[in-house]
C-alpha cells in the first residue's frame, strides 16, 4: 500500500534555537494555518464552467424569462430560447438572444459584453454585412478536456485590439451588445439583444467540404460560418451550473444528451474523433477485432455525443453509413433540424441529415 505523504503549501521551518521564542507554538500555529487553507481549498465550490455574457441575470430568477430573452417581432420571449422555437416550432435557433438592459438616451444598447470563459479569440468578423450574425466574435475554450467554443453576435463594436490568438479571462469585456445584422427585417432598439452560442466545431476543413459539396456559395468566414458549429442550449447549462454548483460537469452534461437517432457512419477516421475523443465510449469487441466503423448517437441538432467503434462482427449486412435507429419521441418534439424523416414505414436520413455526416467525416 502506497504511503500518503501530506506537504504543506506553506513553509514550515523548525524551531529549535533557543533564541526562537515560543518555537512549539509557532510551529502549531503554523500547522493549524495550513489545516484551514487546505480545508478551505477542499470545500470551496469550483469556479462556473461558464459566466453569464452581459449584466442580464434575469434566466437564473424563475418568472423572469421574459426579461432576459428577446422577442421576434409578432411573437413571444420563447422564440428567444434555444431550439425549435421559430416559425411554428419548424425553425431552429442555434443560441439564446439576451435582452440589453443598458440604454443610452437615444435607446441604444450600451452593454458591455463579456467572455463566459477563459480561452483565446478563434475569430473576429467587424464587416456587419457578411452574415446574419452581423459582428461577431469566437472565442475558443477548453474545459475538462473538451475544445468548446462561444461565440458572441449582433455586435456594436468588437474590442478593436482583439485578433484570432488573443487570449482572454473569464469575465473579460470583449465588446459591445448591438444590433447589427445582414436580414432584410432590423433588429429594432426594443429589441436590442446578444444572441450567444455555445458550440461545438464540426469539421476544421469546412472550406474544402464547402467548395466540393456546395460550390456556389460564399466563403467569407471559412470554419467560423455557423453551418460549421453545433450548438448546446445555454440556458441548460446556465440553470444546471446553478442547480448543481460545483458538482456540475459540462463532460457529463455533454455526454447525457438526449439521442434522437443513431447512425452507422463507415469511416474509422476523422476530425471529431481527434477533437472530441472523451465523447468515445470503450467497446472491447471492437479493440479486439479492429475497428470497421463508428456508431453514432445524435441528440436533435446534430451534436454527436456518443461514439462507439464497432467491430466487423457488430454489423449486419454491409459495412455502409446508415441510419440505426430513431426515437420516435424525441422527433416528434423536436422537428426543426430536419435530420431524419420517417417514408412509410422505414426511417432514413434527410438531405440535410446526410451533409452532416459529409461533413461530420470529411
Amino acid at each position: 500500500m502506497a504511503q500518503l505523504v501530506f506537504r504543506s503549501p506553506f513553509p514550515i521551518f523548525p524551531c529549535v534555537s533557543h533564541r526562537c521564542y515560543g518555537g512549539f507554538r509557532h510551529r502549531r500555529a503554523a500547522l493549524a494555518a495550513v489545516a484551514i487553507a487546505l480545508l478551505g481549498a477542499l470545500t470551496a465550490g469550483a469556479a462556473p464552467a461558464f459566466r453569464l455574457p452581459t449584466d442580464n441575470r434575469s434566466l437564473l430568477q424563475p418568472g423572469n424569462e421574459a426579461k432576459f430573452f428577446a422577442h421576434t417581432p409578432g411573437r413571444s420571449w420563447t422564440a428567444g430560447q434555444f431550439g425549435c422555437v421559430r416559425s411554428e416550432g419548424t425553425q431552429m435557433h442555434e443560441g439564446v438572444d439576451i435582452l440589453s438592459i443598458q440604454k443610452d438616451k437615444k435607446g441604444e444598447p450600451t452593454d458591455d459584453v463579456r467572455a463566459a470563459a477563459s480561452g483565446q479569440v478563434a475569430y473576429v468578423s467587424r464587416k456587419a454585412g457578411l452574415s446574419n450574425y452581423g459582428i461577431y466574435l469566437v472565442l475558443k475554450h477548453r474545459i475538462e478536456g473538451i475544445q468548446v467554443f462561444t461565440l458572441y453576435a449582433h455586435l456594436r463594436e468588437v474590442r478593436r485590439d482583439l485578433a484570432p490568438g488573443t487570449a482572454i479571462k473569464a469575465g473579460e469585456s470583449i465588446g459591445k451588445v448591438g444590433r447589427t445584422t445582414n436580414t432584410r427585417t432590423p433588429i429594432t432598439r426594443d429589441r436590442a439583444h446578444l444572441h450567444f452560442e455555445i458550440d461545438l466545431l464540426i469539421n476544421e476543413s469546412f472550406s474544402a467540404w464547402l467548395k466540393k459539396h456546395d460550390p456556389g456559395t460564399r466563403d467569407d468566414h471559412g470554419p467560423w460560418n455557423g453551418r460549421n458549429l453545433l450548438g448546446l442550449d445555454p440556458s441548460e447549462i446556465y440553470r444546471a451550473q446553478q442547480k448543481k454548483n460545483e458538482n456540475f460537469s459540462l463532460l457529463t452534461h455533454l455526454r447525457n444528451q438526449r439521442e434522437m437517432c443513431s447512425v452507422l457512419v463507415a469511416h474509422t477516421s476523422f476530425p471529431w474523433l481527434k477533437r472530441y475523443p472523451s465523447l468515445i465510449r470503450r467497446n472491447p469487441v471492437a479493440e479486439r477485432e479492429g475497428i470497421a466503423a463508428y456508431e453514432i448517437s445524435l441528440n436533435y441538432n446534430g451534436v454527436p455525443f456518443r461514439l462507439v467503434p464497432r467491430a466487423r462482427s457488430e454489423i449486419k449486412g454491409s459495412v455502409t453509413t446508415r441510419l440505426l435507429d430513431v426515437n420516435e419521441s424525441e422527433f416528434v418534439n423536436h422537428r426543426c433540424r430536419k435530420l431524419i424523416f420517417k417514408r412509410g414505414q422505414s426511417w432514413t436520413l434527410t438531405a440535410r441529415g446526410q451533409e452532416l455526416i459529409q461533413l461530420l467525416t470529411h
